[in-house]
């Protein structure tokens, strides 16, 4: 398949036809951001939720001076949960320090468990280790999948502050959540984390080893 000029992209996004609209968004990707932005912004108020969280999400990827004001204005009239969860993670994905008040919020006030999920992700993008309140609450979340979020965010943002709160999961009956644990403890360098990976090292679940391994090695190699 050829690939579409600047001209067909732009003429593809004002289809009728939502597959081609999403054919069209999905081009931009090799695109620079000064040329995409102006072709992503003709459809993030598009109909159909789908083209609308794929060209928010595509801003956290094309990042230009105007793409976090686009999706702080999208954000205050936005009601789609699946779209507000996309426009959060472009967010984390721009790592303009300016999100982290909107992500905050988002955490405290998102009624739906995937935008907070995407706040907690996108915290720990931001490298802001301000964020230590909130993703220690977040560990404390019923669903897995935002504990595996507030794992490896605290790990993003190098918090050994929170060693001791990540390690109460290091038997935890998912796998996954023990995986991001041991990637976690990658970043945190001290002689618990060594003994906590040691441990994970001899862990059931393949992934979950290999992971404390590569950790291993992560911290020794660590400049003293």
């Amino acid at each position: 398949m050829t690939a579409l000029s600047l001209e067909q992209i732009s003429q593809q996004l004002e289809s009728r036809n939502s597959g081609d609209r999403l054919i069209a968004l999905a081009a931009l990707r090799d695109l620079p951001a000064e040329q995409a932005v102006p072709l992503i912004k003709k459809v993030l108020a598009d109909e159909n939720i789908q083209i609308r969280s794929m060209a928010v999400f595509a801003l956290g990827l094309k990042p230009t001076p105007e793409c976090y004001p686009l999706l702080i204005n999208l954000l205050e009239e936005e009601s789609d949960y699946s779209v507000r969860a996309h426009a959060f993670g472009a967010l984390g994905y721009l790592e303009d320090p300016r999100a982290f008040e909107p992500l905050v919020r988002a955490f405290y006030e998102e009624t739906d468990w995937l935008v907070r999920f995407s706040a907690a992700v996108s915290l720990g993008n931001l490298k802001d280790l301000r964020a230590h309140d909130v993703l220690i609450e977040a560990l404390d979340s019923e669903e897995e999948v935002m504990q595996q979020a507030a794992i490896a965010a605290l790990g993003e943002i190098k918090d050994v502050g929170a060693i001791e709160a990540i390690l109460r999961f290091i038997q935890s009956p998912d796998w996954l959540v023990r995986q991001r644990l041991a990637e976690a403890l990658g970043n945190l360098p001290s002689p618990k984390s060594i003994s906590a990976l040691k441990y994970l090292q001899r862990d059931a679940h393949p992934q979950v080893a290999e992971a404390a391994t590569l950790s291993l090695q992560n911290l020794q190699n660590e400049p003293d």
